[in-house]
């Protein structure tokens, strides 16, 4: 069949390296793609926000399958546009998708279906909003209700820093106008969760985890995502099945309940506290940079899962049981100015896997065009194996305008 999948990205990327697996695929198309893509896809001048443009693409060139990436083009309502033309799409609704796009949907989702979770209160005036975070204890967790790229979470470690953040998001409209999610602060080891979903039938892939900070010791501004990787053994097998059956499960249930049946690719941001396993966010597409580790790990064919969802059938998962490590390579000033068109070079002399997430290309020449620019990937037996080979494949590419963390993968290899 023909293939279209939608986004610019390295998720994008993993997304059409897997479907080029697939021997029932006979051509991918991406839109909007970019030049790693481009190997591997034709490129199609579409933006992912385009909705009716895509879907008459789809339509015209008789796409058996098309596959979504970004969020923003799942609350733009891709998917209901597509369903309505009778095209088969994998992604969720526009209403299924406010369990991203709405913090505060998501936070009194869990609320009434008792899936634990931090606990909130939602506030769209600054002085009741400040007025609750001085009155309770630091730090304190602030979260844009809408969608903001990965980077409308702050972690208020004092009040000038909750105050700052409070401005930004309800007095300056910095990501738009909308609601803040205040929540308890937790603790403990972050990880990501990625299952299948097609309304009350949940297939989880394998666990990975990747790291916000900008630089090594997980220092600086959050991001969206610096490096990943898969498997994680501070995770039993027990913290896994409980946040399968207690969360992942019950949360497609109660999706259905409300109305608004979730079919695509539920991320749960989980983390192991000391009172157990709760959920920090969900995000209702694949994750970035998660999906470069986990679908190089996925041994089914993943257009059969992708139709199953689709279509409502049955399905079933094999994985590799190898490990890999993932580092992004950023433009400097990521994540906050940063210059584009920088060359790059030796990307020939890399022995592992690179997918692209900003670049493009002129003539011969191959430039950044983006925050986040590639995404190595080192495959091994043992996770310290996988990130030697990325460690030792970011050496092989030269670029004068990127930088990276070195200790991606230090929660289960450091002491």
């Amino acid at each position: 069949m023909k293939v279209l999948v939608i986004g610019s990205g390295g998720r994008e990327h993993a997304i059409v390296d897997a479907l080029s697996r697939s021997p029932q695929v006979e051509k991918i198309y991406c839109a909007p793609g970019n030049a790693g893509i481009a190997r591997q896809a034709e490129c199609v001048a579409i933006k992912d926000t385009e909705v009716g443009q895509l879907r008459d693409f789809a339509a015209r060139e008789g796409i058996g399958l098309t596959v979504v990436g970004p969020e923003v083009a799942l609350a733009a309502g891709v998917a209901d546009a597509f369903k309505a033309a009778g095209l088969r799409i994998f992604g969720p609704t526009k209403a299924a998708a406010r369990i991203e796009a709405s913090k505060e949907f998501a936070k009194e989702l869990m609320a009434k279906y008792d899936i634990p979770t931090a606990g909130f209160r939602a506030f769209t005036d600054y002085d009741e909003a400040r007025a609750y975070v001085a009155a309770r204890p630091l730090p304190a967790v602030l979260k844009y209700d809408g969608l903001a790229a990965g980077k409308g979470v702050v972690i208020a470690r004092t009040m000038e820093e909750a105050d700052a953040a409070l401005r930004d998001m309800l007095c300056d409209d910095k990501f738009g106008e909308g609601k803040v999610v205040v929540e308890d602060y937790l603790e403990g080891p972050e990880f990501s969760l990625l299952c299948f979903v097609s309304g009350e039938r949940v297939w989880p892939m394998v666990l990975s985890q990747d790291h916000k900070r900008a630089y090594d010791g997980d220092e600086g501004p959050n991001t969206g995502g610096m490096g990943a990787y898969s498997p994680l053994p501070f995770i039993t097998a027990e913290d896994e099945r409980y946040a399968v059956e207690r969360i992942m499960r019950p949360v497609a249930a109660a999706m259905v309940a409300e109305g608004c049946p979730f079919e695509g690719v539920l991320y749960g941001g989980l983390m192991k506290t000391r009172d157990g396993i709760k959920v920090i966010e969900f995000n209702a597409r694949f994750g970035d940079p998660e999906t470069e580790v986990v679908l190089p790990r996925l041994k089914s064919d993943i257009v059969d899962i992708f139709c199953a969802v689709a279509d409502g059938g049955e399905t079933e998962l094999e994985w590799h049981d190898f490990a890999t490590l993932g580092i992004v390579l950023a433009s400097k000033g990521y994540p906050g100015d940063y210059e584009k068109g920088h060359e790059i070079k030796g990307l020939d002399r890399v022995e592992g896997t690179v997918y692209h997430m900003g670049t493009k290309t002129d003539g011969d020449r191959l430039l950044t065009n983006g925050g986040r620019v590639l995404f190595v990937v080192g495959q091994g037996a043992t996770l310290a194996e996988a990130r030697a080979k990325a460690l030792a494949d970011v050496e092989r590419i030269e670029c004068d305008n990127l930088f990276h963390r070195t200790d991606i993968g230090h929660w289960a290899l450091d002491d």
